[in-house]
């Protein structure tokens, strides 16, 4: 699968729920460049924006779209790493401000 099969897939399944693709497509494609990688060496796209373990059980939470997505973008109007975003942050209405990391600190693999 290549980016652009990957994009047209989750952007189907996402935009019903309220969860766009960032309008920098650049980002956009660099994220989803990366969840690919993420997925030929590990079996799962993890987040490329965090550190995974390696180990689907321990990084589930971090499996693109990651649990934290739905609260990031609620309170900031993005997830994390900017890939989803709402339509009121792609349309300037909402500040682009800094999405401090949800996870916690025991979840992180060092």
């Amino acid at each position: 699968m290549n980016a652009q099969q990957l994009y047209d897939m989750m952007k189907k399944v996402q935009e019903p729920k309220g969860y766009y693709f960032n309008t920098d497509s650049g980002r956009v494609f660099e994220l989803l460049d990366a969840l690919i990688l993420n997925k030929q060496r590990y079996g799962y796209m993890g987040c490329p924006c965090r550190l995974l373990a390696g180990d689907r059980d321990k990084d589930r939470d971090i499996i693109c779209p990651c649990v934290y997505s739905v609260p990031d973008i609620a309170e900031y109007g993005s997830c994390y790493c900017n890939l989803y975003v709402s339509k009121a942050w792609n349309e300037g209405k909402l500040p682009r401000d800094y999405v401090p990391e949800r996870r916690p600190p025991g979840k992180v693999p060092f």
